[in-house]
């Protein structure tokens, strides 16, 4: 493979912001796996964000590129799985699996799409020091003639379109809003973009918690909600905390503490069965591979109020933030009842 831009490539970053800034091009920010995609004639490698090889897990995005993307290319995309009208990433995790024969079946059951946003080089040219409005022009004319499972993102220059998309595509499982300057070169690595993401409160139950790695202070609390058959869910965690938060959170949940699980809503998380079903805390992932999951049980007294951005099926999407104690709230008062539930949006429309 020789290409004017060679891997390794990080893919260039975003920093949070509480608003979506005017005056940028905008984007939907998809909830999938960030790749970066070389081709050159009948090679393609696929590249994750943190730059380890993705393609064999994905043949069929493989093939997609192979017929669709220019002969000698580089573009920056997401692989997502959708699932009816919306993104499903519970179904694109399954794809990371180890055995061929396990990939080659689900990229037969739930197929990948490669959704494209930037392109980094074209022929024997490197397009990194071009502003954005070029590489999207150049992006543009190069696929064209996409068609699924290939994607060219929508994008847009007006801010109320972009505040339109913010509150509509969350329905399709989309993350929220990307926004780039126009004049923007393509910097791997920097966070030089800006993301928008929803943001939202739950009042949930701290049943465990997580030791840190430094030491007998907390890492992250465990967080429940209770279903409507009455069972409390492990919902997620929360965590970054400061280290004198995490000394005070220690000392404060001390009388909460338990010997051991036995009598705990989750003392079955160490029985295989539950743990195949990947809700209690210490289940083990292809994702969390050697990493201490161990858990101190706590007695399911003390309510905080969380905040997060989304829901995937009945857990948060990402790691949630403390915010406070709800000394106010009884725990059999945490339920799913109180999530907001995004109104639905039919992906294809995203896509167009």
């Amino acid at each position: 493979m020789e290409l004017p831009v060679m891997p390794p490539v990080q893919p260039m970053l975003a920093s949070p912001a509480p608003s979506i800034p005017p005056g940028m091009s905008y984007e939907a920010k998809w909830d999938g796996f960030r790749a970066i995609v070389f081709k050159d004639h009948d090679e393609v490698e696929i590249s994750s964000r943190s730059t380890k090889p993705l393609g064999r897990y994905f043949p069929e995005v493989v093939g997609a590129c192979l017929e669709q993307l220019p002969r000698r290319c580089v573009v920056d995309a997401e692989i997502v799985v959708v699932t009816g009208r919306r993104l499903d990433f519970d179904a694109l995790l399954e794809r990371i699996h180890p055995a061929e024969s396990r990939v080659r079946l689900l990229s037969e059951r739930t197929p990948a799409h490669l959704v494209v946003f930037d392109l980094l080089a074209l022929g024997d040219t490197s397009l990194l020091d071009a502003p954005l409005r070029v590489r999207r022009a150049a992006l543009l004319e190069a696929l064209h003639n996409a068609r699924p499972p290939v994607h060219v993102a929508p994008a847009t220059l007006d801010i109320q379109v972009a505040q339109q998309w913010f509150e509509q595509f969350e329905g399709a499982g989309l993350d929220g809003v990307i926004a780039k300057r126009p004049d923007q070169a393509y910097r791997p690595g920097e966070r030089v973009m800006v993301k928008v993401k929803h943001e939202r409160t739950a009042d949930c139950v701290v049943a465990g918690m997580r030791l840190h790695k430094s030491g007998p202070v907390v890492g992250s609390l465990l967080l429940g909600l209770f279903d409507e058959a009455g069972r409390m869910r492990h919902v997620g965690v929360c965590a970054a905390f400061s280290m004198a938060q995490r000394q005070k959170l220690a000392d404060e949940l001390e009388p909460l503490r338990m010997p051991s699980a036995q009598g705990h809503p989750w003392e079955d998380w160490a029985d295989e069965e539950a743990r195949g079903g990947g809700r209690m805390p210490g289940a083990p992932s292809r994702w969390s591979a050697g990493k201490d999951l161990s858990w101190v049980p706590l007695r399911p007294e003390r309510v905080c109020e969380v905040s997060y951005d989304h829901m995937q099926g009945d857990r948060f999407r990402h790691t949630a933030q403390f915010r406070r104690w709800r000394p106010d709230r009884e725990p059999r008062g945490c339920t799913y009842a109180q999530l907001e539930e995004p109104v639905s949006y039919d992906l294809r429309k995203v896509l167009g």
